[in-house]
């Protein structure tokens, strides 16, 4: 996993190490006191999903089509702001039921900033440190949180960074994990809007994921064609990338999409 992050993750100094922090630590630890939960953040295309995929591929057999692997979106599962209660009292007996059958399961909450205010709470039972909850061990379960939120304020810390000649190694995660609560746990839109999940500090990694520069979308681009079985020709590689859209508007230095477009657009020029 670290030498597949390593390769195939642009950009991403944090992300790397944060994930591999708190896999390492939670994988050694044979009798953990509570379920390894991660909140991934930051804007569009910038490999939320592509790390949260490839650290399942790790740990389970058939990754994502795995029956001890449980996805959740909004959009699909919990559309209705109405039936809100309805979708907690689900939630929590699927989330019991699948750790019943093995506690060594894990569950990704997609698109976090358009979960419904107050349904993720019901789930906080299985988060904690309790040694037994509802009659079953859940401590070696895994929770991923995926969201959109606090991109803004990422991109904006970035910026400020590059502005002050300072290297994106540079950038502190501490800072970032300030802005990024301030920007999604005071949200009323946000799914975290004052959860108990933040005021009981059940979240073990917080992971910020960085805009990426144009030599960034580069990479993705190589990758993509290397993978679709096409000739990585310099001139291809950067029609590609000026292609995708920049910001801010007067230096365009990250890209707006991240590498989210880069598999789409490579049919244009071939």
């Amino acid at each position: 996993l670290e030498c597949d992050l390593a390769m195939n993750l642009v950009g991403q100094p944090l992300v790397r190490q944060q994930v591999m922090k708190g896999v390492r630590e939670f994988l050694e630890n044979r009798n953990p006191v509570k379920p390894l939960v991660m909140s991934f953040h930051g804007s569009t295309g910038t490999g939320k999903t592509y790390v949260s995929s490839m650290l399942i591929r790790y740990l389970f057999q058939g990754g994502l089509q795995s029956p001890y692997v449980h996805q959740f979106s909004p959009i699909v599962h919990f559309p209705h702001a109405e039936r809100i209660e309805q979708y907690k009292e689900s939630l929590k007996r699927w989330i019991q039921g699948n750790l019943t059958n093995c506690g060594r399961s894990a569950f990704l909450f997609d698109e976090m900033d358009k979960m419904h205010p107050g349904l993720i709470d019901v789930i906080i039972p299985f988060l904690g440190p309790s040694w037994v909850v509802y009659g079953t061990n859940y401590r070696k379960a895994i929770f991923i949180f995926v969201s959109n939120a606090g991109g803004e304020q990422i991109n904006d810390m970035t910026l400020d960074l590059w502005r002050a000649r300072k290297d994106r190694e540079e950038i502190s995660l501490r800072d970032l994990e300030q802005a990024i609560s301030k920007a999604v746990f005071e949200n009323p839109q946000s799914g975290f809007w004052k959860s108990g999940i933040i005021n009981e500090h059940l979240i073990d990694f917080v992971v910020p994921f960085l805009p990426l520069k144009r030599h960034h979308v580069k990479q993705c681009v190589v990758s993509e064609l290397v993978q679709q079985g096409l000739e990585a020709r310099p001139g291809v590689v950067q029609e590609v990338a000026d292609s995708i859209p920049y910001f801010p508007e007067e230096e365009k230095i990250f890209s707006s999409t991240g590498c989210k477009t880069v598999a789409s657009r490579i049919s244009f020029f071939f």
